[in-house]
């Protein structure tokens, strides 16, 4: 990199990072001056119990507290419409968003619009808020989205299926309380999915025509970190340490990107996401190293240093580069990520794809240029 660009770095989020830190939530409510709290989840960490560990306090502590627990996943902009009325009726002072990064996406949109008013996608945009927003404490339940750290909330506008984001430091959370116990009810498949989401946040961070040296740092432990406990959090999910790794890989990661960009894959992943309602993990999973190899002229040796990140160093930087894609592939193999065609995309698709690809806001910052041609291209050859 040339040491004499500049850059800034903003991290609006307190993180409070340990076993238990989830219990502290009564406290962080207190120093917001909040009594009523509007708690924002989906129907699966309803089903897994997690709720209860949030409630429970939150009662004996004599707080008001509702729930609305519709979030989907690839949060819908009807899902914030519906949070936003609850939020008019209750008048919460704060809101808690437990789960993975649906829920706390769509609250971050909530504390905007419930606030402010208008429509979700009036907000589309960077900079495009107001100061007046509800204050949001962020517990995830997944290690991958990230969205616990970041200033950006991704929605799907459901009549265009199409995903657009919001950005600015003002929707981040005031607090993530990032506690590796949240996160052992995970399924394989989830933690899997999840996992490769995060890499490929480090990974995209790290290669973004954005990316500056303090996002750097934090993309390249979060790529060790997860590479060295992925297989171990899919195979066994007791396992504490890897559950641990693996969460602060996905915060780690989530700071990266945020204060670099995506690119491509995540180009690809929000239009596959918002036609099909995809799951995102898995939409970056079966993308990335496909998008790696077209993008490795331009970044070589950044590859080469992510290979040495993933454990395998190589004088021979093109040597290493090509074995960084190999790597990425063989994780994604190694934890039972499906492959493309699961997703059904139908041929008849892929030109929308490939424009909603195109017009994504990150797509400038993929380090090999794209055209609307070039994705038109990749889908078809990741569809043979």
């Amino acid at each position: 990199m040339n040491l004499l660009n500049s850059f800034s770095f903003e991290l609006p989020t307190k993180i409070k990072y340990g076993v238990g830190a989830a219990g502290g939530l009564v406290d962080v409510v207190a120093n917001l001056k909040a009594r009523n709290v509007l708690l924002i989840t989906d129907k699966g960490v309803m089903r897994s119990g997690l709720m209860e560990r949030i409630t429970g306090p939150l009662e004996d502590h004599n707080l008001k507290w509702e729930v609305f627990d519709r979030v989907e996943p690839n949060p819908k902009d009807y899902n914030v419409q519906e949070g936003t009325e609850i939020a008019s009726r209750f008048g919460p002072d704060c809101l808690v968003a437990l789960g993975g990064g649906s829920p706390i996406d769509c609250a971050k949109a909530i504390a905007v619009v419930a606030r402010q008013g208008g429509a979700v996608r009036d907000y589309e945009g960077p900079h495009k808020i107001g100061s007046n927003v509800l204050p949001l404490i962020a517990i995830p339940t997944t290690a991958g989205t990230g969205s616990e750290v970041t200033f950006s909330s991704v929605i799907t506008d459901s009549s265009e299926k199409f995903k657009f984001s919001i950005k600015d430091p003002q929707i981040a959370p005031k607090v993530a309380l990032v506690d590796p116990e949240m996160t052992l009810t995970m399924p394989p498949e989830l933690t899997a999915s999840t996992g490769m989401d995060a890499l490929t946040h480090a990974i995209e961070g790290f290669t973004a025509n954005a990316s500056e040296p303090i996002a750097d740092s934090a993309a390249l432990y979060a790529i060790e970190l997860i590479a060295t406990y992925l297989r171990t959090a899919v195979a066994d999910g007791n396992n504490l340490e890897a559950r641990a790794a693996m969460l602060l890989g996905s915060v780690l990661a989530g700071i990266a990107f945020s204060h670099s960009d995506v690119a491509a894959v995540h180009c690809v992943a929000e239009a596959l996401g918002g036609k099909y309602d995809a799951p995102h993990g898995v939409c970056n999973a079966v993308v990335l190293p496909a998008v790696m190899a077209y993008n490795m002229e331009y970044c070589k040796e950044r590859y080469a240093r992510i290979a040495a990140a993933m454990g395998l160093p190589d004088e021979n930087v093109d040597k290493a580069a090509r074995q960084a894609v190999k790597a990425v592939e063989k994780l994604a193999c190694d934890v039972h990520l499906p492959e493309f065609n699961s997703l059904g995309v139908q041929e008849k698709d892929l030109e929308e794809l490939a424009v909603n690809s195109f017009k994504n806001g990150s797509n400038i910052d993929n380090p090999r240029p794209m055209t609307k041609e070039d994705y038109l291209s990749l889908f078809k050859t990741l569809s043979s």
